[in-house]
């Protein structure tokens, strides 16, 4: 009825409207609106990004989320406000509650939740005790706990998602041996443990361990996203298995947290002190192969339509040299074999654009490509790697002259050309995607003697033109570590500087007035 009111009868035409808001009544048009209007105010030329807080620390800075964390993730400050604040500050944990990582975690949208403190923001941490706790974001108060180490593993580390926001994995560092006990004859033959959790409500959906005999002994890392498990290999060989049909076939019981069980002779409850949470997933056969590729590294991307994948033939003088292929047959995509011939001590680097537009942005050090996937003309079932556009760095002021003259006239020959990385030329350094506003953003830095700046620019996402660029005040060192976040009005610089010194240096949009020089 609402398509034929408008006089709408195209569902592509349909869904083209939707997303340029002409449906009042539709969720999230307002939202896309007040996008659209800070997108356009933030790229006046009027518009300025002043820092408004610097501080330092001798513990690891992180952000998410409009978030500031601090102290190992004991002091929470908001860069939300006009000037950053402290949300909460908790008392100084012991080196055994240290946190080992962390991942924020969001309500889902239209879901029924068990518990009020659910519809806000939380934190999943991971201390080194092998705790896995949820905290309010607003109050760091532990609103959940689980112990995950029983008796298999002592080494939990690492937390990423499986599904964003819905299934969450927690990795095992590489299960070692001691020297005396593989002197003494004694094999090692699990690898890793895996803990999988659906989130929100927090629950246990089994754990299993990454085994030599099942997999091979020369693993040397293993991955689950989107559904898929991957496992690396020490010759650069990459393995796919479906990580679903695994849980499925070889799954030997469910249990929930809090459970009480009785598993192997152990006697306990599940997720609590000291039993842990059981093995109840045991594989005990090769588990059907998806796919799988042999890449420099084990570097290995799948993206873009149809899907194509990215790697780099497995040979040290293939480094920097990517090739797109289709994951459909393994064939290479028409001008799929993607080399800058960069001579620079930081190589380039590649990947998928994270808008789901199915392009590839290619990075190097003067240059960036957005590269799409393209049918070839007359040959609909082959795919080909076209130019969408192009950005490059700012070196017109850049004379490197292999032959010179002095005032006497003697002409003098350098014996060397400049790398294409050089401090002193304009060279990008992040390359990011704003989703909210569609913009894509890069970090270019010149270094002049000790002196590094560096200047964030938006660049439309769609045609890549510049439509903003930002000085940041602070100098950059190229020697150092660097992130740089760019969260609709806030843009969030972290440095670290030798022997553990943390630097964060926040900005913040304003609108220039002639009172103000900032």
């Amino acid at each position: 009825a609402g398509l034929r009111a408008c006089g709408v009868h195209n569902v592509c035409r349909l869904l083209i409207r939707r997303a340029h808001g002409f449906y009042a009544r539709d969720a999230g048009v307002a939202h896309r609106k007040n996008l659209g209007l800070l997108r356009k105010i933030m790229c006046q030329e009027s518009t300025k990004f002043k820092n408004v807080w610097t501080t330092h620390s001798a513990s690891p800075i992180a952000y998410e989320r409009g978030r500031i964390y601090m102290d190992n993730y004991q002091c929470c400050i908001t860069s939300i406000a006009q000037q950053p604040r402290l949300i909460y500050q908790k008392s100084k944990c012991a080196k055994s509650e240290k946190i080992e990582d962390a991942l924020l975690l969001e309500c889902p949208l239209g879901e029924m939740l068990p518990s009020p403190s659910d519809y806000k923001a939380s934190l999943i941490v991971l201390t080194v005790q092998n705790w896995l706790l949820r905290l309010s974001a607003d109050s760091g108060e532990v609103l959940e706990k689980v112990y995950l180490a029983g008796s298999c593993c002592k080494f939990f580390r690492y937390l990423s998602w499986d599904t964003p926001q819905e299934v969450m994995i927690v990795k095992s560092a590489q299960n070692k041996l001691p020297a005396a006990a593989r002197q003494a004859g004694i094999q090692q033959t699990v690898l890793f443990y895996l803990a999988v959790f659906q989130v929100l409500p927090l629950s246990f959906i089994g754990m299993l361990e990454i085994n030599k005999k099942i997999f091979g002994n020369s693993v040397t890392d293993v991955a689950v996203s989107n559904g898929i498990l991957i496992v690396m290999y020490s010759m650069g060989l990459v393995r796919l298995y479906n990580f679903k049909a695994i849980l499925e076939q070889f799954m030997e019981q469910p249990f929930n947290l809090g459970q009480e069980f009785n598993w192997n002779g152990q006697v306990g409850i599940v997720g609590k002190y000291p039993f842990g949470l059981p093995c109840n997933i045991k594989i005990t056969d090769t588990p059907p192969l998806l796919f799988e590729a042999s890449s420099l590294e084990n570097a290995f991307q799948i993206g873009g339509y149809p899907w194509h994948y990215i790697i780099t033939p497995n040979k040290k003088k293939h480094k920097g040299v990517f090739h797109i292929c289709s994951l459909k047959d393994n064939t290479l995509a028409k001008n799929g074999i993607q080399d800058m011939k960069c001579c620079s001590l930081e190589p380039d680097w590649i990947y998928f654009h994270p808008d789901m537009s199915g392009r590839i942005i290619h990075v190097g050090p003067n240059l960036i490509k957005v590269l799409k996937l393209k049918e070839v003309k007359n040959h609909a079932d082959q795919m080909e790697i076209a130019e969408d556009f192009t950005i490059v760095a700012n070196r017109e002021n850049c004379v490197n002259n292999s032959v010179t003259v002095t005032a006497s006239g003697r002409v003098v020959k350098k014996r060397f050309t400049l790398l294409d990385d050089d401090p002193e030329q304009e060279t990008f350094k992040i390359v990011d995607y704003e989703d909210e506003l569609d913009l894509l953003s890069t970090v270019a830095v010149t270094q002049i003697g000790a002196d590094g700046r560096a200047h964030l620019d938006f660049h439309c996402n769609e045609h890549g033109i510049l439509l903003k660029s930002i000085p940041l005040k602070e100098s950059w060192d190229v020697t150092y570590s660097h992130e740089v976040y760019f969260d609709k009005d806030l843009v969030l610089h972290i440095e670290q500087k030798p022997n553990r010194r943390f630097s964060c240096y926040v900005y913040q949009m304003v609108c220039d007035t002639a009172r103000d020089d900032d």
